[in-house]
């Protein structure tokens, strides 16, 4: 079974409300989250034991705080596949 804690150690990026978040942290201390809401900075923390009850699976979770329910999507950013033909041309001896 799939918790919210295995999906964040796996997430680079959250979807929170509808709102993008890259700056985000899960510790012993909770998760907490910022983005950027237009000129708006905007935080959420839930502790442990609200990341623990939060319902779903896989990507799409709701948690619970003081606020009302949220909604967080679990992603990963795409990533450009590394350029294995360029460090073999790195490796290869120069023509002299």
């Amino acid at each position: 079974m799939t918790t919210l804690a295995t999906a964040l150690a796996a997430s680079d990026m959250l979807l929170i409300d509808g709102l993008h978040a890259f700056d985000f942290t899960f510790d012993a201390t909770g998760l907490a989250i910022e983005c950027m809401d237009g000129r708006q900075l905007r935080r959420w923390h839930f502790t442990p034991e609200q990341v623990a009850a939060a319902q779903g699976a896989g990507e799409d979770w709701c948690l619970q705080d003081a606020e009302g329910e949220h909604r967080l999507v679990c992603m990963s950013a795409l990533r450009a596949p590394e350029d294995d033909d360029e460090q073999e041309h790195l490796d290869e001896p120069a023509d002299r």
